[in-house]
């Protein structure tokens, strides 16, 4: 049995479809993540599952019992689904101790003495924080504050983890670790994760499968591998990692890079379903294009070192390319031409578009 099952779930602002029609099996265990830009509708969609939005269409499920229902006329409030829930904010109480900000929920619920203590404080050994647990929150670090986010949900013991962007007020260095914290407290109690983000390398991170939306409507729901090296269509392509978009001509089953026909044809293989009366675009991640003594012609209008990697903004024609190598491979210098090949490349109709109206 799924621990979360959503059922045709649509939610509307005025005339505006936030989320239309969406249907979602979240299975037992999962780190299941909502991706997409600002305004897709990932966050609407998790406030309808934790029960702070009813639904205007459709129905909602936890472990088999019905939670939502337009249909039946139905809604469980969120204080009796007991979801943990952590948001962008961190939500601490600047008055409490660092130990009461955890146990305060435990105490609402009117739990014995013994056991608000012994909870209390396997969530501060979780997330560890009982040195810190006579503190205030004033005195500790960002980081800190949003572990004692996740101590007091993880204190209530929840099938499910509610996280919406509860990591986009840190410092990379500390998102990056508490990225790992998280998937570490998943494991420990195996709690279902739902977490909310526009940051697709936490999603990649983080995730067992996860929904990519625009607009209110599903694109594509995979394991992160099969999204980014099989997108379902041309905007899940531009939304996951960065790629390359080039127009193309095709002539006389030749591929040509649009405005740069002197250059010579492509080596790249037409599709099956090609249709002459189409305009296309090739697409590519930037690491999926090398530099090489021969080929296609194009001019360096940039270089710069990132690290470990380079990245190379190319000009074809009227196109512009973004290359990017590891230090060995930076044969090219900014002013001067170079010869580049497509290892892989998809095909898209021109005319697709790649990136969300809102």
């Amino acid at each position: 049995m799924p621990a979360l099952n959503l059922i045709n779930v649509t939610k509307l602002f005025g005339s505006v479809k936030a989320v239309n029609k969406l249907n979602l099996e979240i299975e037992q265990g999962e780190c299941f993540s909502f991706l997409g830009p600002s305004g897709c509708g990932k966050t609407t969609t998790l406030r309808m599952i934790a029960g702070f939005e009813n639904l205007d269409e459709g129905e909602l499920y936890c472990d088999g019992k019905l939670f939502s229902s337009s249909y039946k006329h139905f809604y469980l409030a969120p204080e009796k689904r007991n979801f943990g829930m952590v948001f962008q904010a961190f939500a601490v109480w600047p008055h409490m101790t660092v130990y009461d900000n955890v146990a305060f929920p435990l105490q609402i619920k009117k739990l014995s003495r013994s056991e608000i203590q012994s909870r209390t404080e396997l969530a501060l050994k979780a997330t560890s924080l009982t040195k810190e647990a006579q503190l205030f929150p004033g005195k500790l670090s960002g980081g800190q504050q949003q572990r004692i986010a996740l101590a007091r949900a993880v204190a209530i013991n929840p099938k499910v983890m509610l996280l919406d962007e509860p990591l986009s007020n840190l410092d990379p260095h500390l998102r990056e670790e508490m990225r790992f914290e998280i998937k570490e407290l998943q494991t420990k109690f195996g709690f279902t994760v739902i977490y909310v983000t526009h940051d697709q390398s936490e999603a990649m991170a983080l995730s067992d499968r996860m929904l990519v939306m625009k607009e209110g409507v599903v694109q594509q729901i995979d394991n992160p591998l099969e999204i980014y090296n099989n997108p379902a269509n041309k905007f899940v392509f531009s939304f996951i990692g960065l790629s390359d978009f080039i127009p193309v001509m095709v002539k006389d089953r030749k591929v040509f890079i649009e405005g740069a026909m002197e250059n010579g044809a492509l080596q790249v293989e037409l599709p099956n379903t090609l249709n002459p009366a189409l305009t296309y675009d090739i697409a590519c991640r930037p690491g999926e294009i090398d530099f090489a003594s021969t080929g296609i012609t194009a001019f360096v209008l940039r270089r710069t070192y990132l690290g470990d990697v380079v990245d190379y903004l190319l000009k074809i024609g009227n196109t512009e390319i973004r290359v990017q190598k590891t230090r060995r491979e930076a044969i090219a210098k900014a002013g001067e031409t170079c010869h580049i090949k497509f290892n892989r490349i998809l095909w898209y109709d021109h005319s697709e578009e790649t990136t969300s109206k809102t």
